[in-house]
């Protein structure tokens, strides 16, 4: 099998402190099992459901490329174009309690994971965080 990667995509227009940064990308790489977890109640055991792809990415070392955009309207373009293409595509949205003076702010997407000739094709001309 080809491999298998996760893209985050970072604004680096918003000039975020760097845990900031951080924070906003795991926040971003998690962000695609929340659709797996299937919990009946919070008294209840809970169920990961996942796709061989995302086991076998998940078993063999979770790949993540940190990739880096200038604008919200990039971001949501990028966004966009991996839905698209039927790929799993999560943007995160920053409360703005701890920057952006409590304004909610897109800070993040998250891209996959899945094979990396599709992510590329979305991504492939961006430059490393």
């Amino acid at each position: 099998m080809q491999g298998i990667k996760q893209i985050i995509l970072i604004r680096r227009d918003l000039r975020m402190r760097r845990g900031k940064e951080i924070a906003q990308g795991a926040h971003a790489a998690m962000a695609f099992l929340r659709e797996k977890i299937h919990c009946p109640s919070l008294q209840n055991e809970c169920q990961i459901v996942l796709s061989t792809l995302e086991q076998t990415w998940i078993f063999q070392g979770m790949a993540k490329i940190c990739l880096q955009v200038h604008s919200e309207v990039e971001l949501k373009k990028r966004h966009q174009q991996a839905i698209d293409a039927g790929l799993q595509s999560h943007l995160i949205i920053d409360s703005g309690r701890t920057e952006f003076a409590g304004n909610a702010t897109v800070t993040a997407c998250a891209i996959g994971p899945d094979l990396a000739d599709k992510i590329d094709i979305i991504c492939g001309d961006l430059k490393l965080y």
